[in-house]
């Protein structure tokens, strides 16, 4: 009997803030893995009972302690992991936002495994590409920074999934 595959779902927050030379960086996370320090979007796993939409303001404020507001939706990836030794191959498809972050909460702590937060520009993550935790961290930011945009209702959740609507 064949075994169903199941991706992994998962949820990225795209977020940029203008220089004052007129360039334009990107929010990016810098995480423990089991491949090492690795640079990677504010993102995670859609939890049971939460929106895509809802799982990607929960992630970026767990991971960056600032609050994401989406303003778009930019796209949905699919990648595979490459196993580490011992560990085993994973799917992930990636829904991906772009949106506006506030200001960092000094007073909240970060999800366990993130060393921290920095900017980036596209040039620098594009020279960085192999401390990245997948290929999807650029892709993302980069259709992003294309302007590839669509409204946000086009990823909908029906009522039934939300929390509380669990028999």
């Amino acid at each position: 009997m064949n075994e169903r595959w199941k991706p992994s779902v998962t949820v990225a927050a795209i977020a940029a803030r203008r220089r004052t030379d007129g360039e334009d960086e990107y929010l990016l996370v810098e995480e423990e893995t089991p491949a090492g320090l690795r640079l990677n979007n504010p993102a995670g796993h859609l939890d049971p009972g939460e929106s895509p939409e809802q799982a990607v303001v929960r992630e970026a404020l767990e991971e960056t302690a600032r609050v994401f507001t989406p303003q778009a939706f930019v796209g949905v990836y699919l990648t595979r992991s490459v196993a580490v030794p011992g560990g085993a191959d994973v799917t992930y498809l990636r829904l991906a936002y772009v949106g506006a972050v506030a200001e960092a909460d000094p007073a909240r702590r970060l999800d366990e495994g993130i060393v921290g937060t920095l900017w980036m520009t596209l040039e620098e993550l594009r020279a960085s590409r192999e401390r990245h935790r997948s290929p999807l961290v650029l892709r993302c930011i980069e259709d992003a920074a294309a302007g590839r945009r669509h409204p946000l209702d086009i990823v909908f959740t029906d009522p039934g999934v939300l929390r509380g609507a669990f028999p």
